[in-house]
């Protein structure tokens, strides 16, 4: 069964749901939350003023152009969080993905994917699920399961990919891109026709959108930053 995610989109041109107006309430609630804005605040009270600058570009972005769209990306992410408490920086991988915990007084390191802007969001997303005690392990402390699996391990990976990937969903269409669950089993070898995966992430970003205190606080501050840079009018926070 098909899933169109732009019916969660809070932009009205690409979402064409039956409920839609509801949808861009419930993202317009979001942006204009005072929880939510105190906390963007205090995580950017020490942007200079080149920070904003290079912040504010987004929307000049040419949006099929991944080097310009990652380079913007790395900035937004490492201004926050590699002077946070944990210091964290996200960088452009030239392999597959993985997350290295903090070690010897160096800082954690998001690989993403050889350089691809959906990698990133995809493994910013784990990150933010993962919270504070996962995030000093190598990978979060998980064993990956590659391409290939059965129905059984594929059954016990979609469970566990619920939650990053509505966060990945939310991210993609707070800055106006298109949002694909990835079931990241090409090679199975049974039929995967059954699964509700799709719909299952559909559910979880639309509940995170409901309840928005339900998301994790890392995730809640970059889906508000991801859309206040997609909008019209905006700057300094």
């Amino acid at each position: 069964m098909y899933i169109d995610f732009n019916h969660l989109s809070p932009n009205l041109l690409r979402n064409n749901a039956d409920n839609r107006d509801e949808i861009v309430a419930l993202w317009h609630n979001f942006y204009h939350d005072d929880g939510i804005i105190s906390d963007i605040r205090s995580a950017t009270c020490h942007f200079q003023q080149k920070n904003w600058a290079w912040l504010n570009n987004w929307q000049a972005l040419d949006k099929t152009d991944d080097k310009a769209l990652t380079d913007w990306l790395i900035e937004l992410f490492n201004s926050i969080y590699a002077h946070s408490p944990m210091p964290t920086q996200l960088v452009r991988g030239v392999n597959e993905p993985e997350y290295f915990a903090p070690k010897h007084g160096s800082p954690a390191r998001i690989e993403f994917a050889h350089g691809f802007f959906q990698s990133a969001l995809h493994e910013i997303s784990h990150w933010c699920i993962a919270g504070a005690k996962r995030r000093q392990l190598d990978d979060f402390g998980y064993w990956y399961c590659p391409d290939g699996r059965d129905e059984g391990s594929q059954r016990l990976f979609e469970q566990v990919e619920i939650k990053p990937q509505a966060i990945e969903c939310l991210l993609s269409l707070a800055i106006n891109r298109t949002f694909f669950v990835s079931q990241d089993n090409l090679n199975a070898d049974f039929d995967a026709s059954g699964s509700t995966f799709a719909s299952d992430v559909f559910a979880q970003a639309y509940q995170y959108l409901q309840t928005p205190n339900r998301l994790p606080a890392d995730a809640r501050r970059l889906i508000w930053l991801f859309y206040h840079f997609n909008q019209p009018s905006h700057g300094v926070l």
